[in-house]
């Protein structure tokens, strides 16, 4: 049975998505789907990303891996935990290779033109602000960071999205925050 976008409305995230199973990818069930997770999916890109340009390359790439991988989603999870680690899954992957090609591409400028300022120097010349503390922690605590206070994900929706223990994950959590606490005690993480 064929249904029309307005139906979709009165059925929830885990049934739209196994309607998404038997349509198109402009069939009307991805398409409420994606009308439904495109705002929280590019905010989400956006925080783990930093900024608005690569976050609008992450969403569309999440909201395309959605319709290819839509027969993984097995509903043993809400529809948005399983979106969230797509999300999550894809800006880790997409910051690592931007990471590597900064660092050549820094490696390369630094044998043309030397500079006399120390790493040191700079960084106490900058302000320090929340993003600039979240980069200084691995891919993974950073993304565990901004999902549960910027995004009020719970634990059990951290585990399921990160594959770890409930415990495990609010030990990742506060390991992070004490991370942070020690770099910059002036700051009340």
């Amino acid at each position: 049975m064929v249904m029309t976008l307005e139906e979709t409305g009165e059925l929830t995230d885990e049934q739209l998505a196994s309607q998404t199973l038997s349509e198109r990818s402009d069939g009307p069930a991805f398409v409420a789907l994606v009308d439904r997770f495109r705002e929280r999916v590019w905010r989400v890109c956006f925080r783990l990303m930093g900024n608005a340009e690569d976050a609008s390359d992450a969403a569309q790439e999440v909201l395309l891996r959605m319709f290819l991988h839509r027969d993984r989603f097995q509903g043993r999870s809400k529809y948005s935990t399983w979106v969230h680690g797509i999300a999550v899954n894809t800006c880790l992957t997409l910051r690592r290779s931007r990471g590597r090609r900064i660092r050549r591409e820094s490696a390369l400028s630094d044998k043309s033109s030397p500079d006399t300022t120390t790493s040191a120097q700079r960084s106490s010349e900058l302000a320090v602000d929340l993003m600039q503390m979240l980069d200084t922690l691995d891919e993974t605590d950073r993304a565990l960071l901004i999902l549960k206070y910027a995004e009020e994900q719970s634990y059990e929706e951290l585990a399921e999205t990160f594959g770890l223990s409930i415990s495990a994950c609010k030990m990742r959590v506060s390991r992070a925050r004490d991370k942070l606490k020690q770099r910059y005690p002036e700051a009340s993480c």
